[in-house]
């Protein structure tokens, strides 16, 4: 990704450059060991692109930067009518906790600080995609 930010109320309260925007949706029966996992495998993924132009460098091979903003929609269920249902979300009480327990482990994977979104917000997500590459990833099917 070339560049993300997201704003509350017109007022940007994250940004970053090149990097990684991480939109994290907490699942009803998540835990510290989902959380973690991610965490490590999102450090060491290798999807910036070498002198080759090849996906070969991981996020602090280009002294990249991360984004965390909490998406409860990414758990929309849409298998029966017309409207999204959100019940696989975790509460918003634990949700949150593991929102802030995750921002925090990709701080101490990578070093650096991490930008954030508001939890439970009505944000405005700006990014450019590079390539464009985005990556579903679900600690309950470690692919």
């Amino acid at each position: 990704m070339k560049h993300a930010s997201v704003a509350v109320d017109g007022i940007v309260v994250g940004q970053i450059a090149q990097g990684l925007l991480i939109l994290l949706g907490v699942q009803e029966g998540d835990n510290a060991e989902d959380l973690q996992w991610l965490a490590s495998k999102i450090s060491k993924m290798r999807i910036f692109s070498d002198a080759q132009c090849k996906m070969n460098l991981a996020i602090q091979e280009v002294q990249g930067r991360v984004l965390v903003v909490s998406q409860f929609t990414l758990l929309a269920s849409t298998k029966n009518g017309n409207r999204p249902s959100y019940i696989n979300s975790a509460k918003p009480e634990i949700a949150e906790q593991m929102y802030l327990d995750f921002c925090r482990a990709m701080e101490e994977l990578l070093g650096s600080a991490v930008e954030r979104g508001v939890f439970a917000a009505d944000m405005q997500v700006e990014l450019l995609n590079d390539g464009p590459v985005t990556i579903v990833m679900d600690s309950k099917n470690r692919e």
